[in-house]
């Protein structure tokens, strides 16, 4: 039955509704370790990347191209050739149902697809690293380091001290830029840190942020304020605002060309990478054989020293020489942003490789598998359920404390206090300490009675009324005055009446 269109796209419908609520409910468990949160935003990613391939199929049904889905609904209707017959196609529809069920029975019995998709939360997608990335906590940059140092554009220098320099291409040459094998280098280095990003990052949309970086640099460069590459323009055939090319079709002779002057024809030479000197009538002469002849066509006499020689050395001729050092300097932009975003690793990476440096083979071994364990017995110990059948009172570690020490401090032994409503002490010290707490006190306060010594022990109601009232009667029907007898002590513990203590406290003495 899940041939028709309408069933697939309401079984797309749930599928889409059922991955949703696996990635919130996956997103909710906070992950133990590093890579327990590499598995978990692979496979969230994989979700995501199901979701949207559903989501395309549904939008190609609902544009309806074919108009399939349109039959579908009129033949629902009743809709047919000859007419509308409602009844009639009621009922060859409940006979395409049952000889369905009549040839698949096992399509009667309900399954249950929610535990097919909660299975999806104990995958662990493969994530591929290497020994030294450490399941992405590090960089390995070492097959980009041995090409750096035996480069022309790179310096012999220790790797740590790579790992501080390679996300500052700015600081290299702009003419040692201009080789293949720059190129060649700033392209690895970009497909290694965009692959290391996406294992490390799944979840983040990289294409998104390249869009960013590409619409600043083109701003950047075409104002010249790249860092790097400021004078770029000037060099390599932009002219400034002020200047524009010249047009030679309107100038069919020489003589006419020289009316220009010899300044406005030395710039539009210095453009071209012609010859610059010379007098007025053979700077004219030179920038007049360019009207009908090529510059790759013309004899290398009239270029200026090193324009011809620049396809020799690696560097695109003149025509295409901008496009490429703008790519180059695209992929440099696109490297210092990831760069940005991987700054963490970085330094992780740098602090790694100097620690590594002081340790022998045997000791990072050792270290490693330490590290390993280590995360292995937290996460078994948050995973652990604790075990507390007598219940036990817990102890500074959140784990019960011995049974021996609970028997100790006779921690089973529960005292009730009628004055503080009843409530429970656990322990001979702590109900102990309770007379002179908080609630005790205000137990007695509403009771009228003070909290002396002489009520200690005292946990019942009509026992502290009743040694209230012999206390009174002993002192020959002198009632108890808080105002005077009820004591207070300041700050610097020294002790006044209740109406002492207030008239300074109104006067701001104490």
């Amino acid at each position: 039955m899940s041939s028709t269109l309408l069933e697939v796209t309401r079984a797309a419908h749930e599928e889409v509704e059922r991955l949703e609520r696996l990635v919130v409910k996956d997103l909710q468990t906070e992950p133990n370790s590093n890579k327990d949160r590499l598995v978990q935003s692979h496979r969230v990613r994989n979700m995501i990347d199901t979701i949207n391939d559903t989501t395309e199929r549904l939008i190609e049904i609902y544009e309806d191209k074919d108009n399939a889905r349109k039959d579908e609904i009129a033949a629902l209707g009743g809709q047919t050739a000859t007419g509308t017959n409602v009844f009639s196609s009621f009922y060859d529809r409940l006979k395409e149902i049952r000889e369905y069920h009549r040839r698949h029975p096992s399509a009667r019995v309900a399954v249950d697809a929610s535990e097919d998709y909660e299975n999806l939360l104990k995958e662990e997608p493969l994530v591929e690293f290497s020994g030294e990335e450490a399941y992405g906590r590090y960089l390995d940059l070492h097959e980009l380091y041995n090409q750096y140092i035996n480069s022309k554009f790179g310096k012999e220098i220790e790797y740590s001290a790579y790992l501080d320099v390679f996300s500052r291409p700015h600081e290299i040459h702009r003419k040692l830029k201009m080789t293949r094998q720059y190129r060649e280098y700033i392209e690895k280095l970009l497909e290694y840190l965009i692959y290391f990003f996406q294992r490390t990052e799944p979840l983040q949309d990289l294409d998104r942020i390249f869009s960013k970086v590409v619409a600043d640099f083109e701003e950047q460069w075409v104002t010249s304020t790249l860092q790097g590459w400021e004078t770029e323009g000037q060099e390599n055939g932009h002219v400034p605002a002020q200047h524009s090319e010249l047009d030679l079709d309107y100038y069919s002779t020489v003589e006419e060309l020289m009316e220009v002057g010899s300044e406005r024809l030395k710039e539009e030479l210095a453009a071209k990478g012609l010859k610059s000197g010379g007098t007025l009538q053979q700077r004219a002469e030179r920038l007049f054989l360019t009207k009908h002849t090529p510059l790759d066509k013309l004899d290398k006499k009239h270029f200026a020293k090193g324009a011809r020689g620049k396809e020799q050395n690696g560097v695109a001729p003149a025509p295409q020489e901008v496009g490429n050092l703008k790519d180059i300097a695209l992929m440099e932009a696109k490297m210092k942003k990831l760069c940005d975003l991987l700054s963490e690793t970085i330094e992780r990476t740098i602090q790694n490789v100097q620690k590594k440096q002081a340790l022998t083979y045997e000791e990072m071994e050792a270290e490693r598998e330490e590290e390993e364990t280590q995360v292995d017995t937290e996460s078994d110990d948050e995973e652990q359920q604790i075990y507390n059948p007598l219940k036990l009172p817990m102890g500074w570690d959140g784990k019960p404390i011995p049974y021996w020490l609970y028997k100790l401090h006779g921690l089973g032994q529960e005292f009730k206090c009628e004055i503080c409503g009843n409530y429970s002490y656990w322990g001979r010290r702590a109900f102990e300490r309770h007379f002179k707490e908080w609630r005790h006190q205000h137990g007695m306060r509403c009771l009228g009675i003070p909290n002396t010594k002489n009520f200690n022990e005292i946990t019942s109601i009509e026992e502290a009324k009743e040694l209230w009232k012999k206390i009174q009667e002993r002192q020959g029907g002198i009632k108890w005055r808080p105002e005077l007898e009820e004591e207070y002590e300041d700050k610097e513990g020294n002790i006044y009446n209740k109406k002492t203590y207030t008239d300074l406290q109104r006067q701001g003495l104490i």
